[in-house]
């Protein structure tokens, strides 16, 4: 299986690039390459994570991103911004001509937060661009190529954020449902040719991004258990997911173990959209 993914996704399989075992294939991993395209943190938090366990599992991954600040990754890397279609379509020809894609990831993502009135332009263009519009760049460059090969898997990361509305979340909320509607409709056109696409829309993650909203451990136990005075439910299992958790479950869909599911959003949050 091959994935691309932005930010969190990962493996983009290219043909011809390193054989696998015997234990590899039966888990589902053929030559990925991993977009680690991430605006905000495509070198560490989810996208790091789920970049890691292809690698520890047999996958060949390259990961995309602004910016990769450490001298040195277990995994390729090129420097791509997911905002620019010109550099995507560049991109996506250039790591197609290298051989074969089984997987694409879409993990890349930017949050803004603030009452809707106080909301700049910016604020709204920057994530409709990172977690909407790159993602169908990407899509628009690789539908074709899923296609012709008539099989392969495509994850995007959603949020739990698609599925119930978040105070002072307007411009990320509304980017996430619209890269759900995205991802399930592009599935649609895809199922015909062999192709599956799912969503994993996990709730609060212990990331940086997390960490950066929440700089106090106060804050944190206050998020899992509750805030109804923004109307937000606490978490029934009592913790914050670990990137590992959301990287397995995108492994999983990318994998054969999930041959036969497409057009889904799982939630991995905790329990906290109650199955919303």
């Amino acid at each position: 299986m091959s994935v691309v993914e932005t930010l969190a996704g990962l493996d983009l399989a290219f043909e011809g690039l390193k054989p696998l075992s015997d234990k590899q294939r039966r888990a589902g991993i053929e030559r990925p390459v991993f977009d680690a395209s991430g605006h905000f943190q495509g070198y560490r938090g989810i996208g790091r994570e789920v970049a890691t366990q292809f690698v520890a599992a047999g996958a060949i991954v390259v990961g995309l991103d602004l910016a990769f600040p450490e001298a040195d990754y277990p995994y390729a890397t090129r420097l791509l911004d997911i905002g620019d279609s010109k550099a995507v379509n560049a991109c996506c020809a250039a790591l197609l001509a290298d051989g074969g894609l089984d997987v694409l990831v879409n993990g890349a993502g930017v949050l803004r937060l603030g009452p809707t009135e106080t909301l700049s332009d910016d604020d709204w263009h920057d994530c409709m661009t990172v977690n909407a519009s790159g993602v169908f760049y990407l899509l628009r460059a690789l539908v074709p190529h899923f296609k012709g090969q008539r099989r392969g898997a495509i994850v995007t990361i959603g949020s739990n954020a698609a599925h119930v509305p978040r105070m002072q979340m307007a411009a990320y909320c509304a980017s996430k449902a619209a890269v759900t509607s995205l991802t399930q409709t592009v599935g649609l056109e895809l199922a015909p040719f062999g192709v599956r696409a799912n969503l994993v829309s996990p709730g609060s993650t212990d990331t940086p991004m997390l960490r950066g909203m929440l700089p106090s451990e106060e804050a944190m136990a206050r998020t899992i258990a509750g805030l109804p005075e923004q109307f937000k439910l606490g978490i029934p299992l009592r913790k914050v997911a670990t990137p590992a958790e959301i990287a397995h479950t995108v492994l999983f869909l990318a994998s054969d173990l999930a041959s036969h599911i497409t057009l889904q959003d799982l939630v991995v949050d905790g329990g906290a959209t109650l199955s919303a």
